[in-house]
């Protein structure tokens, strides 16, 4: 993973770097998950890289490595109410926003994924930046573990909606799942095909079974 955008900042004097991601844009259930990681100056860590290019048993292993040998690690979750509320744009920079500030540590200077965010402290957005830079690919892994595991309790709970495999995003068998077996209160009720269900059908409250998650 490469250290390029990280390699500047060291030779302007700033060390204390945080990269910033998210996951969990376009599943139709549960939040968006953000994550900022502060490593320590010239960290390595073979093989990492955007969490997406990484197996299940890769992006676990990478997680509890980044927790235990980052400076700082900070997660923001926006839920799907407030994403129906405010859209999911502005749902996602919030979360990031809410992983920078629940940072022990502050950092001096912030690499953020594609995302421009209006913050005191200086950044830099970066396309594709979980490819490009080690900061943010170890956030990403954060991020994906984190809203994953959400996933896993909620499969557990509700088995019939298969959340353990599609992690909530819009397959064919999601879909056919939710026509059959209805909605739980943490859907996001503005995207499609939800909306269309919704507008379909009739929202009926009491059909709306409550996850406590």
């Amino acid at each position: 993973m490469q250290l390029e955008y990280e390699n500047k900042l060291y030779k302007e004097g700033i060390t204390i770097i945080a990269g910033v991601d998210e996951v969990g844009r376009g599943p139709l259930i549960g939040p968006v998950v953000a994550a900022a990681v502060i490593l320590p100056k010239n960290y390595k860590l073979e093989g990492l890289t955007d969490s997406k290019k990484l197996n299940e048993k890769k992006r676990n292993y990478f997680y509890d490595k980044i927790k235990e040998e980052a400076l700082a690690v900070g997660i923001g979750i926006v839920d799907s109410n407030i994403i129906d509320e405010i859209n999911i744009y502005d749902a996602t920079k919030m979360a990031m926003t809410r992983a920078i500030n629940s940072l022990d540590i502050k950092p001096e200077h912030v690499l953020i994924d594609a995302m421009k965010l209006d913050l005191e402290i200086s950044s830099t957005s970066i396309i594709k930046g979980d490819q490009k830079s080690i900061s943010i690919a170890a956030a990403s892994v954060i991020a994906k573990v984190t809203r994953d595991s959400i996933m896993y309790e909620l499969d557990e709970k509700f088995p019939e909606y298969g959340f353990a495999s599609h992690k909530g995003y819009p397959t064919k068998r999601h879909v056919e799942n939710i026509e059959k077996h209805g909605l739980l209160d943490n859907y996001r009720f503005t995207f499609k095909p939800i909306s269309v269900l919704i507008n379909k059908g009739g929202k009926d409250e009491r059909k709306v079974r409550k996850t406590n998650i």
